[in-house]
């Protein structure tokens, strides 16, 4: 198939520079990029596909990062104003006249040399002749070939003036800065949430508009972030990368870790702006709060009584089921809930939790205690 095609411009202001700078970069794939120490192994068979063309959002990003470090590089000083590698090669090409266009008749976009279109077509055939030696990635372009080698080298040049935190890339210093500045210049337009970087905002579309780019092939469930993907294949593999500080607990996704880390901090976050109530998790609130709304998600398809908790529509299902799993560890009697076993257990141990506080007589159960109060105290 002819890719090319060429034509003859007067005019070459518009001239593309040796670069290929594409106007819309994809963050989310420079951060994949940079440290992936769950990612798949090129030699190894994919996990995951993506619905539409990864090449091309990859290579989008790799001529991105490839031409900010070119331009840092290649800055020409003049007095007071600082050119650029591709504003110098433009001047240089308005004087030497008239210049044939190459343009890829795959998506329209003109180039000004053949070479550069022989590394854009990559784009579309998906050709990634540079391979890293250390860890197998492949790229389009040698330079982003070495780009890429600063994460195994470990070498950060760029420094941040706020503190000191170093990068291996000047794009990622520039995402850094935002932290310190606080701006946040990307908008959601359905729901007003604002974001330092595009490509979070372009990701947060996703919850608008349901679109899952990103499907696991051992199950077939899909995401909306890659980063959730890659968590999820941890599922498959058992891996638990997350590791508590605290304890020597591990969990496969980091949200789980979060989560677990309220245990050693005590704090509840989440309240009941009903009754004051607090928890360690958001879904324990929401759970919580049908206590006041009286709703009741869950219904049972053998007899149709509702409840508020699956863990209670569980239990009730043992009574159609006949099952019971909770067994006494000091004889043989069996129960369908955890907490008639406990209750039970108070047999065996003695123990008596419940209190009259008129007259200090105890009781191993609640209903005991309320039949006692009933009859002797409110007469």
């Amino acid at each position: 198939m002819e890719f090319v095609k060429e034509e003859s411009e007067e005019n070459t202001s518009e001239l593309e520079t040796w670069i290929i700078k594409h106007e819309d970069p994809v963050p989310w794939i420079i951060k994949h990029e940079e440290q992936e120490p769950w990612r798949i192994k090129q030699e190894e068979p994919e996990s995951w596909r993506i619905k539409q063309e990864e090449g091309e959002f990859i290579e989008e990003s790799e001529e991105n990062e490839v031409l900010n470090e070119v331009q840092e590089k290649n800055h020409v000083k003049t007095g007071e104003k600082h050119l650029s590698c591709s504003q110098t090669i433009q001047k240089d090409l308005k004087k030497r006249g008239a210049k044939k266009s190459f343009t890829c008749t795959q998506c329209g976009k003109s180039l000004t040399c053949k070479y550069n279109l022989d590394v854009h077509l990559r784009v579309h055939t998906g050709e990634k002749p540079f391979t890293c030696d250390q860890c197998g990635k492949c790229f389009t372009q040698s330079l982003s070939l070495k780009v890429h080698m600063k994460i195994h080298t470990g070498e950060k040049q760029y420094k941040c003036s706020h503190c000191d935190k170093r990068f291996s890339r000047s794009g990622d210093l520039k995402k850094h800065k935002l932290v310190h500045t606080g701006e946040k210049p990307h908008t959601c337009d359905q729901c007003g949430k604002s974001f330092t970087q595009k490509g979070s905002l372009t990701a947060h579309m996703r919850v608008h508009t349901g679109e899952k780019l990103f499907i696991c092939n051992q199950c077939g469930k899909s995401f909306a972030h890659l980063t959730h993907l890659k968590e999820h294949m941890n599922s498959h593999t058992g891996e638990k990368p997350y590791k508590c500080s605290h304890c020597d607990k591990r969990f496969t996704r980091s949200r789980n870790l979060k989560k677990h880390k309220v245990v050693h901090t005590g704090e509840k976050p989440h309240t009941c702006d009903q009754c004051g109530k607090s928890f360690t998790q958001k879904e324990n609130l929401m759970t919580h709060i049908r206590v006041h709304t009286g709703e009741k998600l869950f219904t049972c398809n053998q007899c149709g009584k509702s409840f508020s908790h699956l863990t209670n529509l569980k239990v009730h299902m043992d009574i159609h089921t006949g099952e019971k799993p909770y067994k006494c560890s000091h004889c043989d009697k069996r129960f369908t809930q955890s907490g008639h076993l406990k209750k039970h257990k108070l047999i065996h141990t003695g123990e008596k939790l419940y209190h009259c506080t008129e007259c200090g007589k105890c009781f191993s159960r609640s209903s005991a205690l309320h039949i006692h109060t009933k009859n002797i105290h409110s007469k």
